[in-house]
């Protein structure tokens, strides 16, 4: 049975002991739910890929309390120094040169010479990292290429039974994966999300590159299918199909069942982006129909996570 923790010293102190007893913790982190195991050991982090069923070539994200904890994981250089002091913690995840001495299993990395971290803000994440007292890999915690989690309920619907808990924060706030920016050899935008490109080029003082090999991953979030319902998505859909299920964008689209934001506000679409589409699921009868986002901003990754969504399977 997977056991409900509550998100105070109590129900933290749990959480830590299971992941040192190697079993799998989900916690809520800003961006989404996470699925914890101790990153250092083979066993945990091949129970991660066991319970979500996710293929092996795709690394894990490292979870550690502070820039301290990460520089003894990876090699830090000028630009690395500069935006983790402007954005940790928070939604930020960093590729970086792999330490040869940072002790993590080969399975985190996929076998790469390089290893993505980040230092969440969430309380309740930060709470359970310093409880556990080392590095936690934590993938989004549902099962492989489904809609990630933003609340515990999400989790306990696709993971219940497979992993020992979830600390029970409440609703997380961005609701977009965090920002994967790689800075192993020229800086590059890896996956979009909760900062957007254009404010990591303004710190960086550079435009980012842009692009990634599918069949190859260096990050999470590179499969070309991921983030995907159980019913076929349509995107830009303005004129919704009969028997569809409309998830609209802004003022315009008061025909639709599920609206992300009403306003047209991107930080609040983002937020609400996943648990909508769990809920056009199960609604539809085979087909959910978005419309338009604008491709700025925050709407770049909405856009990233619904091509993924709407991909051949």
């Amino acid at each position: 049975m997977t056991e409900r923790l509550t998100p105070d010293a109590t129900g933290l102190a749990q959480a830590a002991g299971l992941l040192k007893a190697g079993d799998l913790v989900a916690f809520p982190t800003e961006t989404v739910y996470g699925l914890g195991g101790d990153a250092r050991s083979d066993i945990a982090v091949a129970r991660i890929f066991e319970a979500k069923g996710r293929p092996r070539f795709n690394p894990l994200i490292v979870h550690v309390p502070d820039i301290a904890a990460a520089r003894r994981l990876a090699h830090f250089d000028d630009r690395a120094e500069r935006v983790a002091s402007a954005f940790w913690p928070g939604p930020l995840t960093l590729v970086l040169p792999l330490r040869a001495e940072a002790g993590l299993s080969a399975l985190v990395t996929a076998e790469l010479t390089s290893v993505a971290i980040r230092v969440p803000a969430h309380p309740v994440a930060q709470g359970l990292l310093r409880a556990f007292g080392g590095p936690v890999a934590a993938p989004s915690a549902n099962p492989s290429g489904r809609v990630s989690p933003t609340r515990a309920d999400h989790v306990m619907e696709g993971l219940s039974g497979r992993i020992a808990a979830v600390v029970d924060g409440g609703a997380s706030a961005v609701g977009l994966e965090s920002t994967i920016l790689g800075l192993v050899g020229e800086a590059r935008l890896l996956r979009p999300g909760g900062i957007p490109a254009e404010v990591l080029e303004a710190c960086l003082g550079m435009p980012l590159l842009t692009g990634a090999d599918p069949a190859r991953p260096t990050a999470p979030g590179q499969l070309a299918s991921h983030y995907a319902p159980g019913a076929a998505v349509r995107l830009g859909v303005t004129t919704p199909s009969s028997g569809a299920v409309w998830i609209g964008f802004g003022p315009d689209c008061r025909g639709a069942a599920i609206n992300l934001s009403e306003t047209g506000d991107l930080v609040e679409a983002a937020a609400n982006l996943f648990h909508a589409l769990r809920e056009a699921d199960r609604l539809a009868f085979g087909v959910i129909e978005v419309a338009p986002i604008p491709d700025h901003g925050l709407g770049r990754a909405i856009n990233d996570r619904l091509r993924r969504a709407a991909a051949p399977r």
